[in-house]
């Protein structure tokens, strides 16, 4: 039923308007061509029944080699027919079933020389989404650039990571966040801004990133300046992957771009809890996904860099594994060069523990310097398959492919070839070194989890990560976390080069405050042993697939709890990211009118300390919990 969809033709100052609402008018999107023909686009949430603008006049187009489709544009027709409600299931992510209900509007235009294009809008009740759609066949044109763009209506702050200067190991989406600053600052340097940026203004939470990038585009990022709190797209860097390709994408016709999203809501629970992302990507490719099975995983690397390369040091972690219950080990970088044994037989020796191998390869290929091996293998239609065949005859579960270091359309395609490959022959794929969250897991639903973040590794490399760390892992499930599975690498007790300073209660807790469809519990053998008896039985039995998640409570930079519902029990995980301590008193309303018998394992008396404690929550009261500086816990509530 079309409802509240809303369909407008007016005419004001010489502008022409036409607008689409949500399904239930929460959110209102409105185009707008203007007399010299130029489409723009804003966007307003309804607060008490009055519709406040959260994004104002922002401009749409595109230049191709070919054609421009920026000015001169003329109206041809509008098409209002899309109202979809549907459901579908994913194995990895926030919630296993996703609600996906939207209304869409198309406007049909031609620029000066009579050539179409069309520019598509989804409008959920959590936000909006536009792409551009250029019709016609067989003709092959290339994009020069999109000036899409994102005026935030109001003053407020922002939490957005700058885009990484290209280097041999980036650009990887692993800079800190800006922790605050005001809306339009402009970037620290020429490469601009990155996604996801998130927003705080007076009237909403704002959160912009991009969806269903696929094999004919790139995955953008944002311009330095931000005038006017206005963001605009921008391309991949010039010299990204060794300038072996262009960052400028080439396809034939019709062709689809990616889709630009805003996720809006006036709370920062609707953020964190949107599936737009995922909802925005084809359907599944995979006919049986009953293989694809998320887990946690042990992993050598962290506390002993050499460990890929000796096989009897991996065979203790198989061990390890067997013994917590976890479904999986990572062997990491250099196993080719493996010593006292080899790849083969550790798989077979795994795979008689009931242990699944998750194993390490280089992405490059040209685009790349970085020596560890094995590499040229992915980037090799041939090997990759061959490569995968024997994997998948061997019973290997899963690999992690770093090291990609660009976001342009070749290297999208990349991606795409291996999560296909890897399907054919019944393989997980978990991408380091990488671009952001696309939700890509809903067409390949083998794609557990991407790095995309600055993690635990920065432990050993980066002097100021463990201060960064307090503040910076309370920004991430507002920001990175909210588009997609991260693997963080988490739960890291000992310490590396360079120690902690948070406590293990917020250690422990980021095994639920982050979502990852692989969970890689990070730290050394004998630091899991020696934990007392009830954080160990939460690592040993703490799910990674989630049926529900809801945010109880947070701020980014400053505190985050999140409770999320595996079965008929919820886990929740709460981090404090700041250097004072707090007592909370948590609103568990949302999890239902119920009685809860809760077990809270929370910080000790000291940093390196864990307090357990069992209590029966009665409905409607609150769960109290205290927390060191940088502290934090994890609570089952049944």
């Amino acid at each position: 039923m079309l409802g509240i969809f809303l369909l407008a033709l007016a005419c004001t100052s010489g502008k022409k308007e036409w607008s689409a609402a949500s399904p239930t008018g929460k959110i209102k999107f409105t185009f707008l061509l203007s007399d010299d023909g130029q489409l723009n686009y804003k966007v307003a949430i309804d607060k008490a029944g009055v519709n406040q603008e959260v994004i104002a006049s922002s401009g749409l187009g595109i230049r191709r080699s070919d054609n421009a489709f920026i000015n001169n544009l003329k109206f041809v027709g509008i098409d209002t027919s899309v109202v979809i409600n549907e459901t579908f299931a994913l194995p990895v992510g926030k919630q296993k079933s996703i609600a996906n209900h939207y209304n869409e509007v198309t406007i049909k235009l031609e620029n000066e020389n009579g050539v179409p294009v069309e520019v598509i809008a989804r409008v959920y009740d959590d936000g909006v989404a536009f792409r551009y759609h250029f019709p016609g066949t067989d003709s092959v044109c290339t994009v020069e650039d999109e000036v899409s763009s994102f005026a935030i209506a109001q003053d407020g702050k922002a939490w957005i990571q700058p885009y990484d200067k290209v280097t041999m190991y980036t650009p990887a989406y692993e800079r800190y966040f800006e922790n605050g600053i005001a809306i339009g600052t402009a970037a620290p340097s020429k490469e601009g801004w990155a996604f996801p940026a998130l927003f705080e203004t007076g009237n909403s939470w704002i959160l912009l990133t991009e969806a269903a990038v696929d094999s004919s585009y790139f995955a953008a990022h944002l311009q330095p300046a931000a005038e006017g709190r206005k963001y605009t797209i921008r391309l991949p860097e010039d010299d990204e992957a060794k300038n072996t390709c262009s960052n400028k994408p080439v396809s034939s016709l019709p062709w689809f771009t990616p889709w630009r999203v805003i996720v809006i809501g006036e709370n920062l629970s609707d953020v964190v809890e949107s599936n737009m992302v995922v909802k925005l990507n084809p359907p599944s490719k995979i006919d049986d996904e009953s293989w694809i099975k998320p887990g946690r995983a042990s992993w050598s690397w962290w506390g002993d860099w050499p460990s890929p390369k000796n096989f009897n040091s991996l065979k203790k972690f198989v061990d390890f594994s067997a013994e917590m219950g976890w479904e999986y080990t990572l062997v990491d970088a250099n196993w080719d060069l493996m010593e006292g044994g080899n790849i083969e037989q550790l798989v077979k020796y795994a795979n008689s523990k009931n242990i699944g191998v998750l194993m390490w390869y280089n992405s490059g290929g040209q685009h790349n310097d970085v020596t560890e091996r094995p590499r040229d293998i992915m980037s090799d239609d041939v090997k990759r398959r061959e490569e995968f065949k024997k994997l998948g005859e061997w019973g290997v579960k899963g690999v992690k492919v770093d090291f990609f270091q660009s976001d342009k359309p070749m290297i999208i395609k990349q991606y795409f070839d291996i999560l296909k490959d890897a399907a054919d022959n019944k393989v997980m794929v978990n991408f380091h070194g990488c671009t952001l969250p696309k939700g890509w897991n809903r067409t390949w639903p083998n794609l557990v989890s991407m790095e995309a973040i600055r993690g635990a590794e920065s432990y050993a490399f980066d002097s100021i990560y463990p201060q960064n760390a307090v503040w910076h892992n309370t920004i991430l499930p507002f920001t990175r976390n909210a588009v997609g599975s991260m693997d963080y690498t988490p739960v890291t007790f000992s310490d590396q080069r360079y120690p902690h300073l948070t406590t293990y209660g917020h250690e422990l807790a980021l095994s639920v405050v982050f979502e990852s469809g692989i969970l890689h519990l990070a730290d050394r053998i004998e630091p899991y042993r020696k934990l007392p008896a009830e954080p160990k039985q939460f690592l040993k039995t703490v799910p990674v697939v989630w049926d529900s998640t809801i945010l109880l409570q947070g701020y980014p930079g400053k505190e985050c709890v999140i409770a999320r519902r595996a079965n008929n029990a919820w886990y929740i995980g709460g981090i404090n990211g700041t250097d004072q301590s707090a007592k909370w008193e948590i609103d568990l309303s949302r999890l239902g009118k119920n009685d809860f018998a809760a077990s809270i394992i929370t910080d000790g008396a000291t940093a390196k300390e864990f307090e357990s404690s069992t209590t029966t929550i009665k409905s409607g009261d609150k769960m109290v919990v205290e927390v060191l500086p940088a502290g934090g816990f994890v609570a089952v509530l049944k």
